[in-house]
């Protein structure tokens, strides 16, 4: 009964994040998943495997959620490309990355776990 009850809970408040997300964050949100996407790109070489798998955990969980949130997927997928198409072939940038943690951890709660039980799941 207890994890009904939390079970219920988790889920009331990710849905009211969802339903109190207005445009500005949907768009900052597709930028970041675009940022995740892009860095996820990155040779192994370039970057520490840590943070590949990282941006790949992050941008799974991200395009959920939006297209949860109610964000059309073909808009979804066209936003975010645009910004991969802007940073592919960039070397990864620390501070925005870190930038795009704080605003979706911060503006989605309980991401940050989902993010990294994604990443330690190696299913991404």
């Amino acid at each position: 009964m207890k994890k009904i009850f939390v079970t219920f809970i988790l889920t009331l408040m990710a849905s009211a994040a969802i339903a109190g997300m207005n445009d500005k964050d949907k768009s900052k949100t597709m930028e970041c998943t675009g940022i995740y996407y892009a860095n996820s790109m990155i040779p192994q070489g370039e970057l520490e495997l840590e943070k590949i798998v990282h941006s790949f955990a992050a941008k799974k969980y991200l395009n959920s959620y939006l297209i949860e949130a109610g964000v059309n997927e073909e808009k979804l997928n066209k936003e975010v490309l645009k910004v991969v198409d802007v940073r592919y072939g960039k070397p990864y940038e620390e501070e925005t990355t870190k930038e795009c943690d704080n605003f979706i951890f911060k503006l989605i709660p309980g991401s940050k776990d989902e993010i990294k039980k994604i990443a330690e799941s190696g299913i991404y």
